[in-house]
């Protein structure tokens, strides 16, 4: 950051007051708006089909979760204006670590909120918004074009692949609390959610935990997005085969052999590291 202008680190830092602001005062109010909405409609349609009741409690569980991530994302985006206007290193992985929470919880509430809810899709704002500051502290720093499409390549999937792989966790959990023949599980099609939705977990809290390693260029936040992506890759891929009624566990293995890719590349590797 100390090589970055001084004129691109005032934006820098104006930025993320203005979205740490938001994601303190205005994403909690869009994120219960959303859930409201999403309830709503969830609760109306499982009196027909009680299978969507399961998303009751799991979308009321885990929005405030997230709203939970961005609200002190957001508290630290404020507190750390002042130093990433001064330059100061440390500064690039906590602002993209909050940002990535913004992002990835509007992309996780937009799923069921399109699904459920008419209209504006409420939560593509979060998720809009915590890319464009994302993007700008990648972006607008002082490094080479080779290295700013390395880190937007691979910080953009390992984040598309976390948020998915969060999706995936939440969608186990739904299908086993409303799965026939509880509390056995009848059959490998259901007994496979059981691996899918805890190594999926996993596989979210490490390429969390990779994010602000990879950007200090640390060593350890590639193994461990490696190992990260890997799992994925190899739990998504077989749950696909036994599980075709979606293409959900499809996509997760696709977006894992991207990150594989960006991670694996030997230009891009020695860029990620350092």
């Amino acid at each position: 950051m100390q090589n970055t202008s001084q004129r691109v680190r005032t934006v820098l830092a104006a930025l993320a007051v203005i979205i740490g602001l938001f994601m303190v005062i205005g994403a909690p109010l869009l994120i219960q708006t959303s859930l409201d909405g999403v309830l709503t409609n969830l609760v109306q349609a499982s009196k027909e089909r009680p299978q969507y009741s399961s998303g009751i409690l799991l979308f009321s569980i885990f929005y405030p979760l997230w709203r939970a991530l961005i609200f002190v994302g957001g508290v630290a985006l404020i507190v750390s204006a002042l130093p990433i206007y001064r330059g100061k290193e440390w500064t690039l992985p906590v602002a993209l670590l909050a940002y990535a929470m913004l992002a990835m919880g509007g992309m996780f509430m937009f799923l069921p909120y399109v699904s459920w809810v008419k209209g504006f899709p409420i939560p593509m704002t979060l998720m809009l918004v915590g890319l464009v500051g994302f993007w700008c502290m990648l972006l607008l720093r002082k490094t080479d074009r080779v290295q700013k499409l390395v880190d937007f390549l691979t910080f953009t999937f390992i984040g598309m692949l976390a948020t998915h792989s969060f999706v995936l966790f939440t969608g186990a959990l739904r299908m086993l609390m409303t799965r026939p023949g509880q509390p056995l599980f009848v059959g490998v099609e259901w007994w496979i959610l059981t691996m899918v939705g805890g190594i999926d977990l996993l596989v979210v809290i490490m390429l969390v935990i990779a994010i602000p390693l990879l950007a200090l260029r640390r060593e350890a936040g590639w193994w461990i997005a490696l190992i990260a992506s890997l799992s994925g890759l190899l739990i998504d891929a077989p749950t696909q085969v036994i599980r075709m009624a979606t293409f959900d566990y499809l996509y997760g293995a696709l977006l894992a052999i991207g990150v594989l890719v960006f991670l694996l590349i030997p230009k891009f590797r020695q860029r990620l590291v350092g």
